[in-house]
């Protein structure tokens, strides 16, 4: 009788036994997973070739940001951290940023980031006044509401300088640039971009994007390591 009364007593503990370690090999897993690092060297960097680029070409340090017109991340970002980033480091030479369309929300993604290209073909030096503008109408609430649309882009292009919104108007009709918006699906393919916005620096790509002392120590290091 005291055998089998015992029996139930040890089938738990050995199942708690079994459990503890499956936790603690889940534990070791995790720890030693490069994906949950801060962050995450690769072993190249996108091609900033022909992409939109704010500062000295001949800077030492790259950024890219991989984002979307349509993420309000992205809008997030670019009003709290970008500023920064080029007082910091852009306009001191340092650092050059490329920015890299994603179309993560379909037909609007896809409409605004031909728009944005067919502005820097058109004027490069009028790119990011429209880039800016562009991210300011993202609606505050309901940013998945349609609000992309040719009119709004237009409206968007008259009110920064030197855009010839006929010019425009006839590249997005035309998919002129259709060319250039692949090309940046190929990079977000090709990097396994999985989130907007995405941050990368010399080839490393940063786990927080809101988390400007990691991409300060990220640039630092970049800037050592030249």
């Amino acid at each position: 009788m005291m055998k089998n009364s015992n029996s139930p007593f040890k089938i738990v503990v050995i199942i708690t036994l079994v459990i503890v370690a499956l936790l603690i090999a889940l534990v070791v897993m995790i720890n030693n997973n490069p994906e949950s690092n801060e962050e995450k060297a690769l072993d190249k960097q996108p091609s900033i070739e022909g992409q939109p680029t704010l500062g000295d070409s001949n800077a030492p340090v790259t950024v890219v940001e991989f984002g979307d017109f349509k993420c309000p991340a992205c809008k997030a970002w670019g009003e709290n951290i970008f500023p920064q980033l080029v007082s910091d480091y852009v306009d001191t030479g340092k650092v050059k940023f490329s920015f890299i369309n994603v179309l993560f929300h379909g037909e609007e993604s896809k409409l605004a980031s031909l728009a944005a290209e067919s502005v820097y073909k058109q004027n490069p030096e009028a790119y990011w006044g429209f880039h800016k503008v562009l991210f300011k109408e993202q609606p505050s609430e309901n940013h998945d509401s349609k609000w992309i649309t040719t009119e709004k882009i237009l409206e968007v292009a008259r009110s920064v300088s030197n855009i010839d919104t006929e010019n425009l108007k006839s590249a997005i009709e035309n998919d002129s640039e259709m060319k250039e918006v692949n090309k940046d699906t190929e990079l977000v393919t090709e990097f396994d971009v999985k989130l907007t916005p995405t941050i990368m620096i010399n080839g490393t790509m940063i786990e927080d994007p809101f988390d400007y002392e990691a991409i300060k120590k990220a640039i630092e290091n970049a800037l050592e390591g030249n």
